[in-house]
């Protein structure tokens, strides 16, 4: 990004027909663009876009290089730009494929971090045991079941990090097999499985539609030893007994709280025998993210982030990008990066299937900017995407995923999720993400557990405003540090945090109420 920046204003590529305020600006106040002097003619909030060319109805609004949207009406230079005068019109570009595939990156050298290593070759970043519950009406008894493990309880066991339950709204009123179901059980399966988790107890009601068994068999969940005496009722899986709980046959809420409170207590010795161990850094799987951006996102935390993901990368490691309603309009950036045709094909399929999920609704993708994003400067989707996508930084777009589908392949990928955050994150922790990096510019004081979530402030007024919930100050950028050297030191800050370092969220215990499964289909 060829940018130029002033004490008040930043114009992020010579082509843009706009630049962004670094602080408020009053109506007769001049600002120097380019050696000239501009009259403001608005007042402009600080984040907000003024104009620094004059635009003719219906001529694109240039911010990044790119169009953001079409001027409603003609904007003279020094107007604000915004939902009164600037409107979304965004053409899926599905011609320049694959055009743009970036070579390779150098390795930057032996990063590693301290991570748990499991028997089937994951890594974790974290040591959790869990009680999942496959159906909502065995939610509150496995609730009930982890928090009999509070500190206390855990003293014991140092090198559990907790004990946590995975509860949702589903589970039942569901086609067996059907788009609810199937990604219902592929997230409660990923977090079964999950690194991070070093093991877990099933827990249902025992008539609901989605079965315990049906979960261990379709997602082919690992046994877990106990000592002799201890089991629980048991499901087939992967040719082993492993451990669940029904309810129903249990004898109801009492009976299920006090044996599952036996079984999580046998297991945690098992999961307290984990010890970190030095691992490369390809061994990370970064959970991409943003929430509450604001005008300066796409210009400081994103890039950084992106400048951290390609060193990811760069490792061997694996970067994760989601929110697809929030690729559209800068999905052009992705699919010229795309390794193969067939990748880039797969996600303009997933952009076609939200544009007819929305129409469904009578609802259009334009609508995704909220409140909070209008208010911190960003107007459409086109606009807050094309810095949404800079999260995922340089390197060529290697696989598109289906919502909480295991993640294999390593390098920039893309997983379908919605731009909801918690359920975004589900997916993508799900699917193995076992870091997340979240950027916000609003002030997202978002966690998941059990997963370590790293937030990262757009600007230094939310970094020290948020001080106990923010992780990263990426508002250095607009202080005379470049991308590339915040970039690496939030690189170096996540290895620490995949360490074991703590983050902001998890010193406040923030994380388990942000499990939101994305289940698409009707409730029966």
């Amino acid at each position: 990004m060829d940018a130029r920046q002033t004490s008040d204003v930043v114009q992020l590529s010579p082509r843009d027909t706009v630049v962004v305020a670094l602080r408020d600006l009053a109506v007769g106040q001049t600002v120097d663009i380019g050696g000239q002097a501009l009259a403001v003619r608005d007042d402009i909030p600080a984040g907000h876009k003024l104009a620094i060319r004059q635009v003719p109805q219906d001529a694109a609004v240039i911010k990044f290089g790119w169009s953001i949207g079409l001027a409603s009406r003609a904007i003279a230079p020094g107007e604000h730009v915004h939902s009164h005068n600037l409107r979304c019109d965004h053409t899926i570009d599905s011609e320049a494929i694959s055009t743009e595939v970036p070579a390779a990156l150098e390795s930057p050298g032996e990063f590693t971090f301290q991570g748990y290593e499991r028997a089937d070759g994951q890594v974790g970043t974290r040591n959790y045991l869990a009680v999942i519950s496959n159906v909502n009406c065995s939610a509150s008894v496995a609730r009930m079941i982890s928090q009999k493990f509070d500190a206390a309880a855990l003293a014991a066991f140092p090198n559990v990090d907790g004990v946590i339950s995975f509860r949702h709204e589903g589970g039942c009123a569901m086609a067996f097999e059907g788009s609810r179901h199937r990604m219902l059980s592929r997230v409660l399966g990923g977090m079964a499985r999950h690194p991070n988790v070093g093991g877990f107890l099933l827990v249902g009601l025992g008539c609901e539609q989605g079965t315990l068994e049906h979960l261990v068999q379709s997602q082919r969940l690992h046994h877990i030893d106990l000592p002799a005496g201890h089991e629980p009722t048991s499901v087939q899986g992967r040719g082993n007994p492993l451990p669940v709980l029904t309810m129903q046959n249990l004898g109801g809420t009492r009976a299920t709280v006090q044996r599952g409170t036996e079984v999580v207590a046998q297991m945690l010795h098992q999961v307290n025998a984990a010890r970190r161990t030095t691992v490369p850094a390809a061994r990370l799987i970064l959970a991409t993210e943003c929430g509450g951006s604001d005008g300066y996102s796409g210009i400081t935390a994103n890039p950084a982030l992106g400048a951290a993901a390609d060193r990811v990368v760069a490792c061997g490691g694996t970067v994760i990008l989601s929110e697809t309603s929030e690729i559209y309009g800068a999905e052009h950036l992705l699919t010229r990066r795309a390794r193969t045709r067939a990748v880039a094909e797969k996600l303009l399929e997933r952009i076609e299937w939200w544009k007819w999920y929305c129409r469904n609704y009578g609802e259009e993708l334009d609508n995704n900017p909220s409140v909070g994003n209008k208010a911190g400067g960003l107007t459409t989707i086109t606009e807050k995407s094309l810095g949404a996508v800079s999260k995922g930084g340089s390197t060529a777009l290697e696989a598109v995923y289906e919502y909480a589908e295991p993640v294999r392949q390593a390098g920039f990928v893309v997983m379908d999720s919605p731009g909801f955050d918690p359920a975004s994150v589900t997916g993508m922790v799900a699917g193995g993400a076992n870091a997340v990096a979240f950027t916000t510019g609003r002030g997202s004081c978002f966690g998941f557990k059990p997963v370590p979530s790293f937030k990262i402030a757009s600007n230094s007024q939310l970094y020290h405003r948020l001080r106990e919930d923010m992780d990263f100050n990426a508002g250095r950028v607009l202080e005379g540090q470049s991308v590339q050297d915040v970039g690496h030191d939030l690189f170096l800050q996540l290895l620490a945090t995949a360490s074991g370092q703590a983050t902001c969220s998890e010193r406040l215990g923030i994380g388990e109420e942000e499990f939101v499964p994305w289940l698409v289909g009707p409730v029966l």
